[in-house]
């Protein structure tokens, strides 16, 4: 049964209490009609419990405001919603990803996850190509989805919010990989879950490398806010551990001139899936991200404190943090031979009130512990990954 306002509801007893299901929730289609984002399509979806995000269907069907009763869940940097015609990925030596990165959710892919890169181009088979030249974090975020549907449908007496579309990143003598994106929600439920398959559309084999980059700020981080993950080892880490002061456990205030730190963690899993969460408990606030471990077995922390950014970062991967080239010269980088793919599987659970967080805290802790130290020492290990993991 769904339930909304503290009561049950089937098809028929919630039709009776209104003319339209979208006086209680749905999903609706707008276009932005000013500044940097003009012309950007949005799906709102609006659950009736209190939580509200926007799919950005122009930019890869990405999340970019969250908010639950009235409170940001999502992260928003100064570039807004920007539309991708005004974003040079492969511009500023590599870096020009960062004109458009906002939001909850940016997706990075579908060839390439991590800095700024140049890879062989062997398996394209075209002569004036002999390398791929590789942004920050890939392509696919700035790339506009095909939308194939969305809407309200009762499956029994559930009333699911979705929508459906198609991202698709290709190029002559390159990489044809489709993203097949949809996105649900229960009405007067608090749980976004995002199901995606990457296709290789073309003939070629072609790498694939996925990250979601699930960006959460103020409220849900703030001085005191923990971070809480089945961590079985901390395979390594981007700065000098006790140089700025922040471990990897709990958040400070924003922080003039703080440089950013990633961690990549070995999460332990139960039944294939993993969880963690961050758990602001002075205001009974919080999130819990889950994600399939078969398919995403490597998890990066980010945390970027500075003033006027302010935000961590939960990143489920396929590929360790070291990057394209890594993965190439380890044998664990995923090539896709014409028409395969892989399947993938995140959600994020909005937590409200003490005993959400308290509950939260008791599924991840069921899943593993965590290091008790402020600054775990790197381990430096990071388990071989098998390419052919989560093959259809």
């Amino acid at each position: 049964m769904t339930t909304l306002y503290d009561q049950t509801h089937d098809a028929k007893t919630l039709a009776a209490h209104g003319g339209r299901l979208s006086q209680f929730g749905g999903v609706r289609l707008v276009t932005l009609e000013d500044g940097a984002g003009r012309g950007v399509r949005v799906l709102e979806f609006e659950t009736g419990s209190g939580l509200r995000f926007d799919v950005t269907v122009d930019r890869a069907m990405d999340i970019s405001a969250m908010t639950h009763k009235g409170r940001a869940v999502g992260w928003q940097s100064p570039v807004g919603v920007r539309h991708p015609a005004f974003v040079d990925g492969e511009g500023e030596g590599g870096l020009g990803w960062t004109r458009g990165f906002s939001g909850l959710l940016a997706t990075c892919g579908l060839d390439h996850v991590g800095g700024p890169e140049e890879v062989d181009a062997d398996s394209y088979n075209y002569l004036r190509k002999a390398v791929v030249q590789q942004g920050l974090h890939g392509r696919v975020a700035n790339t506009p989805a095909r939308l194939s549907g969305y809407g309200e449908r009762w499956d029994g007496d559930t009333c699911v919010l979705w929508a459906e579309g198609v991202v698709e990143q290709a190029t002559v003598f390159g990489e044809v990989l489709h993203l097949h994106r949809r996105i649900e929600a229960d009405l007067g439920g608090d749980i976004v879950r995002i199901a995606d398959r990457v296709v290789n559309a073309g003939f070629a084999v072609t790498p694939h490398m996925l990250m979601y980059h699930l960006n959460f700020g103020y409220p849900v981080i703030d001085k005191g806010a923990r971070f809480v993950a089945p961590v079985a080892d901390v395979l390594w880490a981007s700065h000098e551990l006790e140089a700025q002061g922040v471990g990897y456990r709990t958040c400070p205030a924003p922080t003039p001139g703080f440089a950013e730190q990633v961690w990549e963690h070995a999460l332990a899993g139960d039944d294939g899936r993993t969880s963690v969460a961050i758990l602001n408990e002075r205001i009974g606030f919080g999130v819990e991200v889950s994600a399939d471990v078969a398919g995403l077995p490597c998890f990066y922390q980010w945390q970027n404190f500075q003033a006027g950014h302010y935000v961590m970062g939960l990143e489920p991967a396929t590929h360790h943090v070291m990057g394209n080239q890594f993965a190439r010269d380890r044998g664990e980088m995923i090539w896709l031979e014409a028409g395969e793919e892989r399947s993938y599987a995140v959600s994020v659970s909005v937590l409200d009130g003490a005993d959400a967080l308290k509950d939260a805290e008791a599924r991840v802790r069921a899943i593993g512990a965590q290091p008790e130290g402020v600054y775990p020492v790197p381990s430096g290990v990071f388990p071989q990954l098998d390419p052919k993991r989560n093959a259809a």
